[in-house]
């Protein structure tokens, strides 16, 4: 596994070992000791999700403003722009992002950690995403952030408006959001 620091440093993408040849592949999607090793972390997940989505929707930008989830997450089939903002009032890069494509064949995963908002757009047909969380799903505290505010200036590489649900139709710019004013 490798680890490679983003503009955020907070926010890796993670390189796995892959092993293939003419019949295949195998990789280790998670160890967590190795995990530990190469990034200091001590993350205890509790649930995996899994998510398919058409070509042309974004989901986000989501977080929790309590039971806040640190995500790591992957793409096994299909290709996403996957994006983390930072929200913690404290930091240095407050209201900043960080992305990266994610696929199916790269097999980057992208680690996501408390404190951010969490989004991504499918830039292939169909994309099957998956990620793990450190806390569990907490609806009543899901906040939403427009995906095109203009503060936060996020470089989708979009050709034509994306396809998005009610909610994020519904997302409300940085200034106004509920944000982590401390604990990271």
């Amino acid at each position: 596994m490798k680890i490679i620091k983003t503009e955020i440093p907070d926010v890796l993408i993670v390189e796995p070992q892959v092993f293939g040849d003419q019949r295949g592949f195998f990789m280790e999607s998670f160890n967590q000791r190795r995990w530990e090793e190469l990034t200091g972390l001590r993350c205890q997940f509790v649930q995996d999700n899994h998510s398919r989505s058409a070509q042309g929707v974004l989901r986000g930008l989501h977080y929790q403003i309590k039971q806040p989830q640190g995500k790591l997450v992957r793409v096994v089939s299909g290709t996403v722009f996957d994006v983390a903002v930072d929200l913690r009032q404290a930091s240095a890069t407050f209201g900043k992002w960080a992305g990266c494509e994610l696929s199916s064949e790269n097999y980057r995963m992208f680690w996501v950690p408390e404190g951010f908002a969490h989004g991504f757009l499918v830039l292939s047909e169909t994309a099957d995403f998956l990620y793990k969380t450190t806390d569990y799903y907490a609806p009543e505290h899901e906040q939403c952030i427009r995906w095109d505010d203009p503060d936060i200036g996020i470089d989708w590489p979009l050709d034509s408006a994306p396809l998005l649900s009610q909610k994020d139709q519904a997302g409300v710019s940085l200034k106004d959001a509920k944000v982590y004013s401390a604990g990271f």
